[in-house]
């Protein structure tokens, strides 16, 4: 990078060991994203009078050439795995700026169907299990309109599918109309 990694803590104390992840990740994505220019992290825990848990608040401000990308999350109570979330979604908003450059086409994803086999609301995750027999992960982060109010078992649902870190998971998961 061309200008060196900032990372801002707002609300949330600074750990030498989370400053030193984020570096790990961003390094990553330099090395993936060789012409990255600036990088710029923000972890924020807003949401003091919450009921429950405190998400975290991952923004990634990354400088590339002729553009900005911006990822902004709030993921997950675990501040370790809405930094993955975060990175990985600015490692595919990097690819995709990256096949836009070259004029590479992006095929578009075929769209799957499924039903809601179960779900862990008081978590924010439930499972998916899709008209191949595969079962797919899917939190409210993967919900198209983010509420798993509008779901309950056994409801028929639109996904795309995604490779995770623990398996196969459900994203942009949406009710399916008339289902």
């Amino acid at each position: 990078m061309q200008v060196p990694l900032q990372i801002t803590f707002h609300d949330v104390t600074h750990s030498d060991a989370l400053e030193n992840h984020i570096r790990e990740k961003a390094h990553k994505l330099e090395q993936f994203y060789s012409a990255l220019i600036a990088c710029k992290v923000v972890v924020d825990q807003p949401g003091m009078h919450q009921h429950k848990g405190k998400p975290f608040n991952i923004r990634i401000d990354l400088t590339v050439p002729g553009s900005e990308i911006v990822i902004d999350r709030q993921q997950d109570e675990d501040v370790y795995v809405a930094l993955r979330d975060a990175f990985d979604a600015a490692k595919r908003k990097l690819d995709d700026y990256g096949r836009k450059q070259r004029m590479d086409i992006k095929a578009h994803e075929p769209v799957m169907t499924g039903k809601v086999a179960r779900l862990i609301p008081e978590e924010s995750y439930g499972f998916i299990t899709g008209l191949n027999g595969q079962e797919y992960y899917f939190s409210t982060a993967n919900l198209a309109h983010g509420s798993m109010d509008q779901l309950s078992e056994g409801t028929e649902v639109h996904f795309l599918e995604d490779a995770g870190s623990e398996g196969l998971q459900a994203r942009r998961v949406t009710p399916k109309q008339g289902g």
